[in-house]
C-alpha cells in the first residue's frame, strides 16, 4: 500500500502485490501478441468493473512493444447473467465498443477473476449481440478454479487454487486506490 493512499487492505493473505500484477500483465500482453502474431485486428474488451482497467493496462503494454494502439472497450454482462432472479440488485455498466466494432476481429475478453465461468458465458452472449468476431480469447488476472461451465482462460496471470469457501479480492489503484490480490476464508 502506498503512503499517499488511505485505503485499507482487505483481510486475508496477500497473493499478488503491485509489482506481481505489473509483471503478470506484461506477460499476458506478450502472450496475446505472440498468439495473435502481432497487434493486427486485435480488440480488448474489459468486463466491468476491474476488467476494464486491466484491459487498458494490457493495451498500454502492447503499444509499448508494438507501437500500435489497440482498441479497448467495455462489455457489460449484467443483463445476460443467469442469476438475475437470485441477485436482481445489479447496476449495469455502459458497454463501449471501440470504433470498427468486433466483426472479423480477434477479441480478447479481459476480467479480473475467473471462477465458475458464468460471467464469461454471459460475456460471450453479450458479445454475440454486438457482432461476429473471428476469434474470442480470454485473459484473466487470477484463475481460481471451480468451473461450472466448460470455459478456460487463454491467458492467466496467476492460477490460484482455492476452496469454494474462500474469497479472492482484487483491488486496482485505478478503481480502489489500492493495488493487490488477497485471499481470505
Amino acid at each position: 500500500m502506498s503512503a499517499e493512499s488511505d485505503a485499507v487492505a482487505p483481510e486475508g493473505r496477500t497473493v499478488l502485490e503491485p509489482g506481481d500484477i505489473a509483471r503478470a500483465l506484461t506477460r499476458i500482453s506478450h502472450e496475446i501478441l505472440e498468439r495473435n502474431k502481432g497487434a493486427g485486428d486485435l480488440v480488448l474488451l474489459g468486463i466491468p468493473s476491474r476488467g476494464v482497467p486491466l484491459a487498458r493496462r494490457i493495451a498500454a503494454r502492447i503499444k509499448d512493444v508494438e507501437g500500435v494502439a489497440v482498441p479497448v472497450g467495455a462489455l457489460d454482462v449484467t443483463m445476460y447473467r443467469d442469476d438475475l432472479r437470485r441477485h436482481p440488485a445489479r447496476s449495469p455498466h455502459p458497454t463501449d465498443v471501440p470504433p470498427g466494432g468486433v466483426d472479423g476481429r480477434t477479441v480478447v475478453l479481459v476480467d479480473d477473476v475467473l471462477y465458475s465461468g458464468r460471467t464469461v458465458r454471459s460475456a460471450l452472449d453479450a458479445l454475440n449481440d454486438l457482432g461476429r468476431p473471428d476469434v474470442v480469447r480470454l485473459a484473466v488476472l487470477v484463475d481460481r478454479g471451480h468451473r461450472e461451465l466448460p470455459i478456460r482462460a487463454d491467458h492467466v496471470g496467476k492460477n490460484l487454487p482455492s476452496a469454494r469457501t474462500e474469497r479472492v479480492m482484487v483491488r486496482l489503484a485505478d478503481v480502489d486506490d489500492l493495488e493487490g490480490v488477497w485471499i481470505s476464508s
